[in-house]
């Protein structure tokens, strides 16, 4: 796919002869790559090419991007693997450092909240997660998915007119349109070492046939406006996670809560909360606390603080 997308058309032949493949076998690549959502041109007597620019991501590029910040992660990029997440936390376990990244241009066991798929196409998605370290237990990381989505609105909000929100507890949405999510995995002590392995999804240039197979509503950074080599955009993110969970890690949630509340796109909203394995509750929203537990102000005026669950706007949002 990287060959393909230099402008140029190749052939089949050439292109067998290039990686030491059959023919067959590069048909049968070919049939995969659109299966997992790129658009190939194929014109007979030319052969094959990818009909745009794909800024695929490159570990070096990534490092020249951070700059100074470049020494506190190790960055590690990937083809294809299951799922970053996965990845990251087989490394963690193994003794991998504080900041590790993994990125990928594809995952075909992508992995949401509560058990759903994450869809992603290769160059169209920036799919990675990064690895954080933490002293004081399992209590301490309370509300790091919610710090870490703020950090990644931040860096959007830099260069769109259409500003990103945040929907508890780890979403990124432009009118009530999905940009991304995050999922965080933790393991460790309770009160001793611990750490968190922190996934990020971004649309970045999402394909009508791919955008058929979501069960939401979606929107991409492309439809946006925003322009921006997603090798610039990890980097950016990088950077501003580093400042986020820095300041997370020295005051926990309580540090950023009240930029995160300035984001929520459910704040005064009438909602819906459902919880596992019971029935729902209705009130409106009310923001977030300290720890990053939602906030519900009940038909009596109180507030009540959940941990889990799945909002939605009682009325229908337009989408």
């Amino acid at each position: 796919m990287r060959r393909l997308s230099d402008g140029a058309f190749h052939s089949g032949q050439d292109l067998a002869c290039e990686f030491g493949l059959s023919r067959a076998s590069v048909f049968n690549i070919l049939g995969q790559a659109e299966k997992m959502g790129l658009c190939i041109h194929a014109v007979p007597g030319r052969g094959y090419r990818l009909p745009g620019r794909i800024d695929w991501l490159d570990c070096a590029d990534i490092l020249k991007q951070l700059g100074d910040e470049a020494g506190r992660f190790d960055v590690r990029v990937l083809d294809s693997v299951d799922s970053t997440n996965s990845a990251l936390m087989k490394a963690a376990l193994e003794g991998a450092p504080n900041g590790t990244v993994i990125a990928a241009e594809h995952q075909f066991a992508g992995r949401g909240r509560r058990g759903r798929t994450w869809h992603a196409t290769p160059g169209g998605s920036l799919t990675f997660s990064v690895l954080w370290r933490f002293d004081g237990g399992l209590q301490a990381i309370a509300g790091l998915s919610l710090a870490v989505g703020l950090a990644i609105a931040r860096v959007v909000n830099r260069r769109s007119a259409h500003a990103a929100q945040l929907k508890w507890p780890n979403d990124l949405i432009v009118g009530y349109r999905k940009l991304a999510g995050v999922l965080i995995e933790v393991q460790g002590d309770l009160d001793g070492p611990s750490f968190a392995v922190v996934g990020v999804g971004l649309n970045v240039r999402l394909r009508d046939a791919q955008r058929e197979g979501i069960d939401q509503a979606v929107i991409d950074l492309d439809e946006m406006g925003v322009a921006i080599d997603r090798n610039q955009l990890l980097a950016d993110s990088l950077r501003e996670m580093r400042v986020v969970v820095d300041a997370f890690g020295r005051q926990g949630f309580a540090a950023v809560r009240d930029d995160w509340c300035a984001l929520d796109a459910y704040a005064g909203r009438p909602v819906s909360l459902e919880l596992p394995g019971s029935p729902s509750v209705h009130g409106v929203a009310a923001g977030v606390d300290d720890n990053g537990a939602f906030l519900l102000r009940g038909a009596d005026g109180a507030l009540h603080a959940y941990h889990g669950g799945e909002i939605s706007l009682r009325l229908k949002a337009a989408r």
